[in-house]
């Protein structure tokens, strides 16, 4: 075992350009698992495989979900494994497993073309890049009275939420003007429409994806002005990361009597962790380019114990910061949770969850704003939540749009995908109520309601029957009376005036979705009534209904 110890301690990496070429490929690797992790989630694709597992290997999503709930659910104890790693060599996820820090580096290579003079000016360390250690603590404050919030700046988070909501729909526009024209010249198109982003629906669209893509480029766009930008300054899980690779068993070391403070090493350093003075510990990447930069081979990536005076462990975050830090996560709690729109006495009626979210409390102590239900929804009818439906405290979580789709019976993908629990997994024969559930009767997302002053039938005599023949429950929730009346035009007409049966409304939304008043529906539904919540009851008691 002390032999062992030896030759660990003596380990040193020399042919670095070797490990940077692994490197490369474990990035390439761990992109490749995270596209293929999101078109696997694609409507009748999930198939079984483990779809959301880089969130579930997210540390941060891990401690920040346990201090909101008070347990760790699921499979997010995967995020160990990180810790794991983090504790034996360091940021390595930053660097060799993260999809956001590798589109990071890959812009960056694209678009950093200055002097090799320009290059170590730009990577060495700025006090600026304390302010993700900031975040973290504000966000982890917040996580722990209830609020959470890392679904904003998480990066495996935004990387989903960004393919989900944006990436998808551009995608399926392209292969829609491709198709356009292979059938313009006689080509099969098959293949095409197998890649296509959502088969359930023609091409999706997703209400606030604009900004949503700004916030995307506009930190992508930063690497231009500071290499790594979000990664060296905003990424909470990057802090967090960092400060468990203080006690990181490997590091970079320097041989302070073969360097020659040339500075080269800081021609590539990914993180500007200053490994030509004292290395920050808390800041490298482990990208080993700065021992390939090297001429004189005076760096190595060897164990901790080899001459602590080369490396400075601990975050640059001084008392001052650390009390600031805790006092904005404080104070950011009271005013996320006075917004008003989330309570049960005043809810907004268009924040619909989808079908086996929890209770309103506990789902905004859950979710990630991942948006991983929404990418997995085959009808589209799951969209990204705007400040006016949610607030801040929800933008971006999951809820019901039935202007762009309705809520398929027998559908559960969005809980076979969720990470956190927020929406719990349920199945069918839950969601309908059927056998062991039919005593507590099916998930009710909402319920239905008429403007009568824009109804055909009601307001201006015309027959329609569209809502009640599309409506999928039975008995169904829409029925008719039929009343004779003579029109205008001295014609005798049957009217069929529909009227909801709240007893048996589950909030589906096909009503709304097929109604043909296309600008504000005539049939309409909201969060009232929802099954989740007692407090929102519509009915005192809901009726047996025969038939």
């Amino acid at each position: 075992m002390r032999k062992l110890g030896e030759y660990l301690a003596a380990f040193s990496i020399r042919r670095a350009l070797r490990i940077t070429n692994i490197r490369i490929l474990s990035q390439a690797f761990f992109f490749f698992i995270f596209l293929f992790s999101v078109w696997a989630t694609w409507t009748s694709r999930v198939g079984g495989y483990p779809v959301s597992r880089l969130l579930e290997m997210d540390p941060l999503v891990m401690i920040a979900t346990m201090l909101s709930t008070g347990h760790v659910y699921r499979y997010l104890g995967w995020g160990l494994l990180v810790l794991a790693l983090t504790l034996l060599f360091g940021r390595v996820f930053c660097n060799w497993i993260c999809p956001y820090g590798t589109l990071h580096q890959f812009v960056g290579w694209l678009f950093n073309i200055g002097t090799g003079k320009k290059r170590i000016e730009d990577n060495q360390y700025r006090p600026i890049y304390h302010l993700k250690y900031v975040i973290l603590i504000i966000f982890l404050l917040m996580a722990a009275m209830g609020a959470l919030q890392i679904g904003l700046l998480d990066p495996i988070c935004l990387m989903y939420r960004t393919f989900a909501t944006v990436v998808a729909p551009a995608t399926d526009l392209g292969i829609d003007k491709a198709s356009e024209a292979a059938h313009g010249v006689g080509v099969d198109t098959l293949w095409l429409d197998n890649l296509k982003f959502g088969p359930g629906v023609e091409r999706r669209v997703f209400v606030g994806s604009f900004w949503i893509a700004v916030m995307l480029f506009g930190l992508v766009a930063m690497n231009v002005v500071i290499p790594r930008f979000f990664c060296r300054v905003l990424c909470p899980l990057g802090a967090l990361l960092g400060v468990f690779s203080r006690f990181a068993l490997f590091r970079i070391n320097r041989d302070v009597h073969k360097c020659t403070d040339c500075n080269l090493c800081l021609t590539r350093c990914e993180g500007a962790s200053d490994p030509q003075a004292l290395l920050r510990q808390s800041e490298c990447f482990s990208c080993m380019n700065c021992i390939d930069d090297c001429p004189e081979d005076a760096l190595s990536f060897t164990m901790l114990r080899q001459d602590t005076k080369q490396v400075k462990l601990a975050p640059d975050l001084s008392r001052r910061k650390l009390v600031f830090a805790s006092v904005a996560g404080v104070l950011a709690y009271p005013f996320l949770k006075n917004h008003g729109v989330n309570t049960d006495e005043h809810f907004s009626p268009k924040l619909i969850r989808p079908p086996g979210s929890v209770e309103e409390d506990q789902f905004l102590a859950k979710c990630i704003k991942c948006d991983q239900c929404i990418n997995a929804c085959p009808t589209n009818v799951l969209q990204p939540a705007t400040y006016e439906e949610a607030g801040i405290e929800g933008l971006w979580t999951p809820v019901m749009n039935f202007r762009i789709g309705h809520c398929q019976l027998k559908c559960t993908l969005c809980s076979e995908v969720c990470p956190t629990g927020a929406i719990r997994k349920i199945t069918a024969e839950e969601k309908l109520g059927k056998g062991a559930y039919a005593e507590q009767g099916p998930i009710r997302l909402g319920t239905a309601f008429y403007d009568l002053g824009r109804c055909l039938p009601h307001a201006m005599e015309i027959p329609c029957v569209v809502c009640e023949e599309v409506c999928p429950v039975s008995p169904k929730a829409i029925q008719t009376k039929d009343v004779e009346v003579k029109d205008v035009f001295g014609k005798v007409v049957v009217l069929n005036k529909p009227f909801i049966v709240p007893d048996l409304c589950i909030g589906c939304g096909i009503c709304e979705k097929e109604c043909p008043v296309r600008d504000e529906r005539a049939v309409y539904v909201t969060a009232v009534g929802e099954s989740r919540s007692d407090e929102r009851k519509l009915l005192l008691k809901h009726r047996e209904v025969v038939g």
